[in-house]
């Protein structure tokens, strides 16, 4: 029995935000009245309200009038003033965790999880599920090109970004579940590597369903190894076998075998790491029922995520691009993708990202951007965070052992590129942040020379 009933009144502080907004849709289309609030207005709250969903402007008391459950996140200040009328009016407080615990007993959840990737694979296998005409919803951090919005809902179930941050997925039964990865990360929450471990382990255990892996990532055979139940392998000489991988520069193919498919895959993006995304995609939709055709013609489909190795012009004769990559696992895995796809001499602008990540693994991020061939680091997008340390970006280019320039100011890196960079095949504007509108700038200036 679920409380998200038709008719329910659920107000969301943040709700422009990106697990919000997609949330927001969901239960709107299950019938429930949405209401909710944003600090600015923005086009995604602009989409929200297209959708007949009331958005206000701003914190106040006074829109919890009405309202049977309100959704806060950890952003939200325990003084806020939507907070504190919710307790003294005693609605029901939810957050994100709660909210995907109760999805998960009202909804066949079908959850793609790991440090990155997550968007990317969810994606993947919102457009496996509309090829093979099963009717599932959506819950992800980001639109899915070619099918719509972050949120949809569907009778047949529900295909879930599981979100590890700050315990989001803790609450989850889902019923199938794919593992991408395992790396550091939101240490300042789970406090080490192996706490972060044992959290992927325990939503393994708890799924009803199968559970597939990525075979060769380490972080994820770790998780696998705590957990308690029968993991199925996914990689090279897996239980669903991948093999013969070709990865250029806008496209990559591959072959996956497993019990019950057999299929050449060609991809529309790039990467290595899109290939082992796509194959657990494949492997899963194997073991709920999807049939072949209908994996390889999803998969087809998929026209990349938002931010995710995104083209954007060409500057210089260089190829110019937008990439969400806010780790060093997905640093890695982005200019790998690059240097295999055919690209000779790279150059890369990097933004840090949060101060409390930077401090944990700011070191970590030297190796990744050491696959660049000149790296930009710009000083950190906080995100919001304290930095009573004064912590800045000088920590991450201090670890970098390439050519690297530190900026502290993101109106310098256009002059930066122009003044360092003679030679160049292609230019990542990489980071959570907001550094990629300075690629705008880069291209609208036209050449150096």
């Amino acid at each position: 029995m679920t409380i998200f009933t038709p008719g329910t009144h659920v107000h969301i502080a943040g709700i422009g935000g990106a697990g919000m907004s997609g949330l927001a849709l969901v239960l709107h289309e299950m019938g429930l009245t949405v209401s909710g609030c944003d600090s600015a207005p923005s086009s995604v709250v602009d989409s929200l309200v297209d959708r007949g969903i009331a958005v206000a402007t701003g914190h106040s008391g006074e829109h919890l009038n009405g309202v049977d459950i309100f959704l806060w996140s950890p952003a939200l200040s325990h003084d806020n003033e939507e907070f504190t009328s919710a307790q003294s009016r005693g609605v029901t407080m939810m957050t994100r965790a709660e909210v995907f615990g109760e999805l998960g007993t009202s909804q066949r959840v079908v959850g793609l999880t790991g440090t990155h990737g997550k968007t990317t694979a969810t994606s993947m296998m919102a457009h496996v599920l509309n090829a093979s005409g099963r009717d599932y919803g959506r819950l992800l951090g980001a639109p899915v090109l070619g099918l719509g919005a972050n949120g949809h809902y569907g009778h047949d179930g529900l295909v879930l970004e599981v979100d590890e941050s700050y315990g989001t997925f803790s609450l989850l039964h889902p019923y199938a579940l794919g593992v991408l990865n395992v790396e550091p990360d939101h240490l300042d929450y789970y406090g080490s590597i192996e706490n972060l471990l044992q959290e992927f382990a325990d939503i393994m255990t708890r799924t009803t369903g199968p559970v597939v892996m990525w075979q060769p990532d380490e972080g994820a055979r770790a998780a696998a190894a705590l957990a308690r139940t029968d993991v199925i392998t996914v990689g090279p000489g897996s239980t669903y076998d991948v093999a013969q991988q070709v990865v250029e520069k806008r496209q990559a193919r591959f072959r996956i075998t497993g019990p019950e498919l057999s299929e050449d895959i060609t991809l529309r993006v790039t990467g290595a790491h899109n290939i082992a995304n796509a194959a657990v995609v494949a492997a899963l939709a194997s073991e709920v029922g999807i049939d072949g055709a209908s994996i390889r013609r999803g998969l087809e489909a998929f026209e990349g995520a938002p931010r995710r190795f995104h083209f954007l012009g060409t500057w210089n004769g260089a190829d110019v691009y937008e990439d969400y990559a806010h780790l060093p696992g997905e640093i890695s895995a982005t200019l790998t993708a690059a240097r295999a796809g055919g690209y000779e001499h790279i150059t890369v602008v990097f933004q840090p990202h949060r101060v409390t990540r930077t401090l944990n693994v700011g070191a970590d991020f030297g190796p990744a951007l050491d696959l660049a061939d000149f790296a930009v680091v710009t000083d950190i997008y906080t995100a919001g965070e304290e930095n009573p340390l004064g912590v800045t970006g000088e920590l991450v280019a201090n670890a970098v052992s390439r050519p690297v320039r530190y900026v502290s100011d993101l109106a310098d890196i256009v002059s930066t590129l122009r003044s360092e960079v003679e030679r160049t095949d292609v230019v990542f504007f990489l980071g959570a942040g907001d550094v990629a509108r300075e690629a705008a700038a880069l291209l609208d200036g036209g050449s150096s020379e």
